[in-house]
């Protein structure tokens, strides 16, 4: 492998240029205002699969953003894998708040910062780079090599399922990599090999059919935002944790290894809550608990919440409507369609006479997503990173949710690894998003090795 990895450090500063180039392109997916940035990044994309020596490149229409499909499946004999990435980035928002402009690249203490450069235009650009340097050194690849880039990942996937499930055949593989993801902290090599599931809703409950004033009717007419905050207080105990019948009936036990790793880590519970700038509770729960309910236990969150008057100085009204929006994370075993039958029948259970209730799902969910342990070609990828970062990487599991490990399993029957460089404390949904380089370095280095080694056999 000498001779991809020298390349590889050769041309390192080009892959830095490109890498640039890639996030000066502002494909935010979210906002409609961005859909000819979009369809310019898509393009943009395709032509770096085409430069790298990718014989096939399509740019796939869907119901939303374009995705990216490349080929190159020369190497006889040997396995198929199917990188996995996307091209869309977060809004960038406050833009108040970042030290250089968002879609500006600039390096700083050996770190590139601008929207979308650790989520996912840098970790995504490695494997590009280093297919490159396959292609420029020695013409072919140790392993056939198929790439799927979406451009909707950071507004839900909506057409991702439906494209992987019409593109079945044509992204037929013996396994997933994932250029997505992130590892868990950046002094400590992990390896992600489970995610969690989420379905969102919106409740609503009804009293009045119009505000009221609430001196003339006060005491007498309904109050919607009353009578919701008492219902969804019920979801919960005390302890924060969910009480809703049949919400854990399905769960599943965890892989034995992230149990482990959580006991390993040393996971420091005061300096969370400093770190998220909230006062340290008292009793200090253990790191242990906080990496369990962060990794393995479902929840119930409530993300907003709105209702009559929120303007500024007073307006006496009594509301007519109270809303909340809530997002339940999802471990292995819970299916999004029950999870939402067992809470809409708790709040109907506990919803006040006098009052409607209107519950409206956003979107059909996603399972949560869990690797097999024993999975070769994840001991493979682990060994890899072992080496280039001198220790061995952690198996953990991750509180947020990448809905492409569930997909890639119903649709092509394969399991996902997750190969990614950037780290969680690199802002990527944040001001100030930056990459580290070493992690660029690094991640040519590993991937090479990956590509060379899985091409030996899985």
């Amino acid at each position: 492998m000498k001779d991809i990895e020298n390349w590889l450090r050769v041309h390192e500063e080009e892959a830095i240029e490109t890498l640039k180039a890639f996030c000066r392109l502002p494909s935010v997916s979210t906002d409609p205002a961005f859909t000819s940035d979009i369809r310019r990044t898509a393009e943009f994309t395709a032509s770096l699969l085409e430069k790298a020596g990718f014989p096939s490149v399509e740019i796939i229409e869907t119901n939303g953003h374009p995705t990216i499909v490349g080929e190159w499946c020369d190497a006889s004999g040997a396995p198929t894998i199917l990188i996995y990435g996307h091209y869309d980035v977060q809004p960038p928002d406050p833009l108040d708040k970042w030290h250089s402009p968002p879609f500006e690249p600039e390096i700083r203490n050996d770190r590139l910062y601008a929207r979308g450069v650790s989520d996912d235009k840098g970790p995504l650009s490695i494997p590009i780079a280093v297919i490159a340097a396959f292609h420029e050194v020695r013409g072919e690849l140790p392993i056939n090599i198929k790439v799927i880039i979406e451009g909707e990942e950071e507004s839900g996937s909506p057409h991702f399922d439906g494209t992987v499930a019409r593109l079945k055949d044509r992204l037929a593989c013996d396994l997933v990599v994932s250029a997505d993801g992130a590892m868990w902290r950046s002094d400590l090599p992990s390896m992600t090999v489970a995610s969690r599931g989420m379905v969102a809703m919106e409740v609503s409950v009804q009293g009045a059919s119009k505000d009221l004033h609430s001196g003339r009717h006060g005491g007498s007419a309904p109050n919607a935002i009353r009578a919701l905050t008492r219902m969804i207080a019920s979801l919960h105990n005390d302890d924060g944790n969910v009480v809703v019948d049949g919400f854990t009936a399905k769960a599943l036990s965890p892989d034995p290894a992230i149990v482990t790793a959580i006991d390993e880590v040393d996971f420091d519970a005061a300096k969370y809550f400093d770190d998220i700038g909230a006062p340290r509770p008292d009793p200090l729960p253990s790191g242990t608990d906080l990496l369990t309910r962060q990794w393995l236990r479902p929840t119930l969150e409530f993300n907003g919440i709105s209702g009559g008057y929120a303007g500024a100085g007073t307006k006496t009204v009594i509301p007519s409507e109270a809303l909340v929006k809530i997002t339940c994370r999802l471990i292995a075993g819970q299916k999004p369609d029950e999870i939402v039958a067992d809470v809409t029948r708790h709040l109907e259970t506990v919803l006040p006479s006098g009052y409607q209730l209107s519950i409206k799902r956003h979107g059909p969910g996603n399972e949560a997503f869990s690797l097999d342990p024993s999975l070769p070609a994840l001991v493979v990828a682990e060994e890899v990173l072992g080496e280039i970062l001198g220790a061995a990487p952690l198996r953990v599991a991750m509180g947020a949710t990448i809905p492409i490990g569930a997909v890639f399993a119903r649709h092509l029957g394969v399991g996902t690894i997750f190969f990614s460089f950037s780290t969680a404390d690199e802002d990527y949904h944040a001001p100030n998003e930056f990459f580290r380089l070493s992690s660029f370095r690094n991640g040519l280095i590993a991937w090479a090795r990956l590509l060379d080694r899985l091409g030996a056999g899985i």
